[in-house]
């Protein structure tokens, strides 16, 4: 016999389908907002630099939907092409070393030059996941050690850990000692921040059976 129609139903019917189309939604809203921010970037330079030229009647910028966005792309992928190359990585060091000795510019470039860094590149950071007990009790939070070394800081068997905060980029740094520590061996860095990130919610893949996560002091 099928059940009444009531309120309560009518909730659960729109709760399931927004458990099905928010997440498609939120993933399509920021492809198009990353593909529209870049592909603004050449549209928005030009006329910042020859604001006739990319100017309509009306005087609003013209765009061609996709060409900023390829352009940029395949700017972006040249200069990775050519950064292997000994001329060009003389210049970008004369550059970087420019940027590094200005006043006021210096903090910034490097600031983003390490945030960069460390999620890309052979200088990556965020690869050594472990669990961490920084309240010194029995409670562990999954981390990243930045920095194996704080003895520059004045503290010696200490370590700097990263801890990700769930559904945000953002995170906390805490310099522990090396004895509350315990490294995880059995999922990747990339699984430990996605499970870090979604709160704990996402599957670990366990291998043959074994605890996902598997420490040693």
């Amino acid at each position: 016999m099928q059940q009444p129609f009531t309120y309560k139903r009518l909730l659960q019917y729109f709760l399931q389908g927004l458990l099905i189309l928010a997440p498609i939604a939120i993933t399509f809203w920021t492809i198009a907002a990353v593909f529209g921010f870049i592909d603004g970037i050449l549209p928005n330079l030009i006329h910042s630099i020859v604001p006739r030229i990319m100017e309509d009647a009306q005087g609003n910028i013209k765009r061609i939907p996709g060409v900023g966005f390829v352009l940029v792309i395949s700017l972006v992928l040249l200069v990775g092409y050519v950064s292997s190359s000994y001329i060009f990585t003389k210049i970008v060091e004369v550059f970087d070393g420019v940027l590094e000795k200005t006043p006021g510019i210096k903090f910034v470039y490097s600031t983003l030059k390490d945030f960069f860094e460390a999620f890309a590149g052979e200088k990556k950071k965020f690869t050594n996941n472990v669990l961490a007990n920084v309240d010194d009790n029995d409670v562990w939070r999954i981390g990243f050690i930045t920095q194996d070394d704080m003895r520059e800081f004045g503290f010696k068997d200490y370590v700097a850990v990263y801890i990700p905060m769930a559904y945000s980029v953002a995170g906390n740094l805490y310099i522990i000692p090396k004895s509350r520590v315990k490294p995880i061996t059995n999922i990747s860095a990339a699984q430990s921040m996605k499970f870090a990130v979604s709160g704990g919610v996402t599957q670990v893949i366990e291998p043959l059976g074994k605890d996902v996560f598997t420490h040693t002091k």
